[in-house]
């Protein structure tokens, strides 16, 4: 769970009238980016919580009789009085404080499928998820490059074959050397669909890695995430992390 989904369950939990979620929301996104609320931003947010939608109008009104927000410095923005922000950074320091640990809702990657297989391999997988879900889709699709090429180079080495890509320096060869060479010899047993998308998450971690004016978007990953999941499932079972 993310923290504004777990700051609304929090309140929820309490009998938050809309009112109040809908201010809380607007502290919140000040507390973490500065940033003031638009009325279709704080309706956004309770989209994203899985929350009907405020109407409008009332937002509007309620907002404008709340002593907890006023007036933002764009058009029709609002951010929160300090006295306010003092009560909900007091009441809900998780949302400001810094900690390593990893927010995320299973978006691409199901926690049922990684849980309880390696520290780093579940780590990066909650980072994956993360990025998807806070719209940093260049960072996810890097991410799911990075666990692919080691799920392949362990799968490898499940079956004892890791020499086959290693250079003459003792390191792994390139992810591209090491997918053609998975695809033409077939060292360990992948479905053919996997096979034939292994280049395809490649190609969209190195586009958001290497090219200049490229930037991915939610689509991007939404198109390969399905695939994706499963070839992942099968690479976790070629490598024996799972059984």
């Amino acid at each position: 769970m993310n923290k504004i989904k777990k700051l609304a369950q929090l309140l929820i939990n309490e009998n938050a009238t809309k009112r109040e979620l809908a201010t809380s929301f607007i502290w919140y996104y000040y507390a973490t980016t500065q940033t003031e609320l638009t009325l279709s931003e704080v309706n956004k947010c309770f989209v994203d919580c899985d929350l009907p939608k405020y109407n409008q109008t009332y937002l509007k009104n309620d907002l404008r009789a709340s002593k907890n927000v006023t007036k933002g410095t764009k058009p029709n923005s609002y951010k929160p009085v300090s006295k306010y922000s003092q009560e909900l950074s007091a009441k809900f320091s998780f949302v400001t404080n810094l900690s390593e640990e990893i927010l995320t809702d299973d978006t691409v990657l199901p926690d049922s499928l990684i849980k309880s297989t390696r520290g780093y391999i579940e780590n990066i997988a909650k980072q994956i998820n993360a990025s998807y879900n806070n719209n940093i889709f260049d960072g996810c699709a890097v991410l799911m490059r990075r666990l692919l090429e080691i799920l392949l180079i362990h799968s490898y080495e499940a079956v004892k074959l890791e020499y086959q890509i290693t250079d003459n320096n003792n390191g792994f060869k390139n992810l591209s050397y090491i997918i053609n060479h998975t695809c033409s010899n077939k060292p360990y047993t992948l479905s053919k669909d996997s096979l034939e998308v292994l280049d395809k998450f490649r190609q969209v971690g190195n586009f958001s890695a290497h090219r200049i004016q490229y930037n991915a978007k939610r689509k991007d990953i939404d198109n390969i995430k399905l695939q994706y999941r499963m070839t992942i499932e099968e690479l976790l079972y070629a490598s024996k992390i799972k059984k």
